[in-house]
């Protein structure tokens, strides 16, 4: 990209500025100059080492990168209402900045962070029959102009659904101790309960067709449960071989089960299936 516009993106997400929020003692980040930008310092500043950015940065340019390519003025309160009356005193509604990437890329964008999240680093995340998208950061510290030895911020900043956002979650975890320190490892699986909280304090639907998480060994694994009302115990029992299966009633043929045909379950869950004749 060269240094120009490597920095032409970096300002125009909002780096190195305020964002405008609505909070006291905002910072500004540190970013190099162009004139001190060397081969040097173009390297790291690409893949994050000599400059800082600050939380509601990320979470305002994340959001742009996401949303369609739109950067918008973050705000903490929504209005404020006079108690006695429900008079609304003051209410902020979106400002638009500006527009630092087109549709088309924002959708590539999200596709490639929905990879994170099923393929790679972010798997802690994942949740099933929802599509998440995210990136993971592990971020070395800085005491007295030198990197320091074990000690790192992660972070991870997710979002769902990956083709739609609703609601996106920044943790961020300050020298984490007795646990190997990476975003996928530490922070992902905070942001995720978040992300679950988020589901249901919003109404999102679950959803088909996003990326499939590819399992690895050690990991819990989840199938959909199949219907096997109308068949015979036999053949039930061969459609539900991810299961754990208890039976009641009398009979050879199944003729309830619970939970319902088209539930995701980890294997090794209880099917529970009313036989008759």
């Amino acid at each position: 990209m060269g240094k120009d516009t490597l920095f032409e993106y970096i300002n125009n997400f909002g780096f190195g500025k305020k964002t405008g929020v609505d909070l006291n003692g905002e910072g500004t980040g540190i970013l190099f100059s162009l004139s001190q930008v060397g081969p040097v310092e173009l390297a790291t500043t690409a893949f994050g080492q000599g400059v800082s950015v600050t939380a509601i940065q990320q979470v305002a340019a994340v959001s742009a990168a996401i949303n369609g390519g739109t950067l918008y003025t973050p705000y903490i309160v929504k209005r404020i209402i006079e108690p006695e009356t429900g008079e609304i005193i003051q209410e902020n509604t979106p400002q638009k900045v500006r527009t630092v990437i087109s549709e088309k890329t924002s959708e590539t964008v999200r596709m490639a962070l929905e990879s994170v999240v099923s393929l790679g680093s972010g798997r802690n995340a994942y949740i099933e029959e929802y599509r998440v998208g995210g990136k993971t950061g592990t971020a070395q510290k800085v005491n007295n102009g030198k990197y320091m030895v074990g000690n790192y911020i992660t972070s991870f900043i997710g979002f769902l659904p990956a083709n739609d956002p609703k609601v996106l979650v920044y943790v961020a975890i300050d020298n984490p101790k007795g646990i190997s320190a990476y975003g996928g490892t530490v922070a992902a699986p905070i942001a995720k309960n978040i992300l679950l909280d988020s589901i249901d304090a919003l109404d999102i639907e679950k959803e088909t067709g996003g990326v499939d998480k590819e399992y690895q060994w050690y990991e819990k694994k989840y199938y959909t449960v199949p219907n096997v009302i109308g068949m015979n115990v036999k053949d039930a029992n061969k459609e539900l071989s991810n299961f754990n299966v208890e039976y009641s009633g009398t009979g050879l043929t199944v003729k309830s089960m619970s939970p319902e045909a088209g539930n995701r379950l980890a294997e090794g869950s209880t099917i529970r299936l009313l036989l008759g004749n």
